[in-house]
């Protein structure tokens, strides 16, 4: 009985899919998979409001802030490792150094990254990924497209996700049960860190599946240092709101997170949570350092290391 009712259910699932793959009958210019984009990302939503982000409402109610700053720098020191991959892969070089020096001052004077000490020393954190890598070579970005689950990406970023699974050295960790551990508590922090900017999301957009669809390709052109030679498509006037503008690198962002489970950061940020937190510090003293980063009192004989 209980086979029964899940094989029901499957079916019921499939046949709301295949119907919402028929609604749209002319899809936007650009967008040839509009029509399954547009179901794929309600799945998405609807998955995130019941499950995911409860979760991650209830982890911020009994997790202090300096904990889940703590957790941010940890997988954001981890995450360092694969951005330096990329970016001397890119032939950065400065920028793939700057990358491994981060790492190990973090690992080092961090504890382990828990602290983002790097930062304080003026080395910037940079945002790369295998997609990114094979738009920097030309490779042109393709139709949009909304994976289940991970939320917005391209036909070309698609296919550097897999890259960037096996290229995420927690992908290595044994036993299985911890890996799962550490994914888990990895998508919670990232989500409870997105809660502010998916509100705003919701609060200001009339379409949110096109508002994410413009923001996320905008981000990623702008990513990409204006060097992907296949420009993002032109959807026309969709007479939605203004976009954000990306040349601010303090710009909130963070329109992804309500697109899917888990969306890419913010451009031109250190990490997802400062588009939640809007802003870095700027009062009288202050570091400098973006409100997500813990990191521990400043010390005035404390060397700088900066790359140009």
């Amino acid at each position: 009985m209980q086979a029964m009712r899940v094989k029901s259910a499957a079916v019921m699932l499939a046949v709301a899919v295949l119907a919402g793959c028929a609604t749209v009958t002319t899809p936007t210019k650009g967008d040839p998979f509009e029509s399954y984009n547009r179901t794929m990302f309600t799945i998405n939503d609807k998955i995130d409001q019941v499950a995911l982000k409860p979760i991650a409402k209830g982890y911020v109610f009994i997790t202090p802030q300096p904990v889940r700053d703590s957790v941010t720098n940890f997988f954001g020191n981890i995450g360092d490792i694969y951005t330096a991959a990329n970016n001397l892969v890119q032939l950065k070089i400065a920028d793939g150094v700057s990358d491994i020096m981060r790492v190990v001052m973090n690992s080092i004077f961090g504890v382990a990254g828990l602290f983002d000490v790097a930062s304080v020393a003026g080395l910037p954190k940079h945002t790369q990924d295998f997609g990114l890598t094979l738009g920097h070579y030309g490779v042109p970005s393709g139709p949009y497209v909304v994976l289940p689950l991970l939320g917005p990406s391209t036909v070309r970023d698609t296919a550097g996700t897999v890259v960037d699974y096996f290229g995420n050295v927690t992908s290595y960790v044994d036993p299985t049960w911890f890996r799962t551990t550490l994914f888990g508590v990895e998508l919670v922090n990232t989500r409870a860190n997105l809660l502010g900017a998916s509100d705003v999301l919701a609060d200001a957009a009339l379409d949110k599946y096109s508002f994410v669809r413009n923001a996320y390709l905008q981000r990623r052109q702008y990513l990409l240092g204006k060097e992907d030679n296949a420009a993002a498509p032109d959807y026309g006037d969709t007479g939605n709101e203004s976009l954000p503008k990306y040349d601010d690198v303090n710009a909130p962002a963070g329109a992804n997170a309500a697109s899917g489970v888990l969306a890419s950061p913010p451009a031109g940020s250190a990490s997802a949570p400062q588009a939640a937190s809007g802003s870095a510090a700027s009062a009288p003293g202050a570091t400098g350092v973006p409100a997500d980063r813990m990191v521990p009192p400043r010390i005035p004989s404390f060397p700088s290391f900066r790359l140009r």
